[in-house]
């Protein structure tokens, strides 16, 4: 099942915020090149480029539709389709922006180690990721794989494996390193209802449950899960439920 910019874009100011607050604490780098790694349907760009400008900048996704929504939105900016497991930049780097990207990579502390190799001295890693596995809404997806008629299809778990802690992260860029900044914030994302927590999953963390799906029995593997969200987010005195979302943040520069 691909990715859908569409899908991805009706929460996309939810989704922008963390880009926006990671790029604040990034320092000024130079005239080096910009990359927007994992740049999915250009919104993260579109912030790099008002504040760098757009001659440096470009984006990398190794997804079609994402990459067509990008470049729709930003025509006169170059995007690549690449595989951020091997790819490297020709020349070193000023800035490594990567928003909600890398949490899919099993190995990315060691993709991080690379890419400090292939920065300019003082250019910046930034990276996003949510941490959101023990949350309800990720813990549902598992409890629903395990429920059903559809269960024999998820013999092989497809649970995400959890982000490493903080330490782990500053240890592994410390060496390579001038300073790190590393935070953690929980977002609360003011959501209409049980069903506006599945939509917003099904663009990202449900994707690979409903890939191993039958197409026959989606429907009902959606109604089971989002009966269990109904019942893990009960409404507030508005009738509007909150989705708490975790997420780590890591600024790294390199010496």
């Amino acid at each position: 099942m691909a990715w859908s910019a569409e899908r991805y874009l009706a929460f996309e100011d939810e989704r922008t915020r963390p880009a926006r607050e990671l790029l604040a604490r990034v320092p000024e780098i130079g005239d080096a090149s910009i990359f927007d790694l994992g740049c999915g349907p250009g919104n993260s760009t579109e912030l790099l480029i008002d504040r760098f400008g757009k001659s440096r900048v470009c984006g990398l996704d190794s997804d079609d539709d994402m990459l067509a929504s990008a470049q729709r939105r930003l025509p006169d900016t170059p995007f690549l389709k690449a595989d951020l497991a091997d790819w490297r930049p020709s020349a070193p780097a000023g800035l490594f922006f990567a928003n909600a990207v890398f949490q899919w990579l099993p190995d990315h502390p060691a993709l991080f180690e690379r890419l400090l190799d292939d920065l300019v001295p003082g250019g910046a890693l930034a990276v996003q990721m949510p941490d959101n596995l023990d949350e309800p809404s990720h813990r549902m997806m598992e409890e629903s794989a395990e429920a059903g008629r559809w269960r024999s299809h998820f013999i092989e778990s497809v649970r995400r494996k959890p982000l490493p802690s903080a330490e782990s992260y500053y240890d592994r860029l410390a060496p390579k390193s001038i300073r790190i900044d590393v935070w953690r914030t929980t977002y609360y994302h003011v959501m209409t209802g049980p069903e506006a927590i599945v939509d917003w999953v099904r663009a990202t963390g449900l994707r690979p449950y409903l890939d191993r799906v039958p197409e026959d029995m989606r429907a009902d593997f959606l109604a089971d899960y989002t009966a269990r969200i109904a019942r893990a987010y009960l409404a507030r005195k508005d009738g509007r439920v909150l989705l708490a979302f975790p997420r780590l943040f890591i600024v790294a520069i390199r010496t």
